[in-house]
């Protein structure tokens, strides 16, 4: 069963850049769209990112679209989200999500991992 799995979450300052990964624990994630979600504190959950299964295409929000990058590296299985110049406000848990059923484009996922902290400092 796959259990996604977030890292490189943590602590940085404004301007820099940061990189989170996602991997699952049981299963590959190769045959899903994949996509990035976060939650600020008092906000609710927001879309991100995807990608779809070959990274052939993606999906980010207009509002992220001069910062973020969403990649996928098939061979090790794993989705990223570069994340660049950041802001006090991407402050937030960042969520890996799979949609392991829908088609492209989409923004329904049925899989979730438990989230990597972002904090940026000003």
């Amino acid at each position: 069963q796959v259990q996604l799995v977030e890292s490189g979450g943590g602590l940085v300052q404004a301007g820099e850049s940061l990189r989170l990964s996602c991997t699952s624990s049981g299963g590959s994630i190769a045959a899903f769209i994949m996509g990035w979600f976060r939650q600020a504190p008092g906000k609710e959950r927001e879309f991100v990112a995807s990608i779809t299964w070959a990274g052939s295409s993606t999906d980010i929000a207009d509002s992220l679209k001069d910062r973020l990058t969403i990649s996928r590296d098939i061979a090790k299985d794993t989705v990223y989200l570069q994340m660049d110049n950041v802001k006090a406000d991407d402050t937030a848990v960042y969520y890996c999500a799979a949609d392991r059923y829908g088609t492209w484009p989409t923004k329904s996922f049925d899989t979730w991992g438990r989230g990597t902290q972002v904090t940026v400092s000003s």
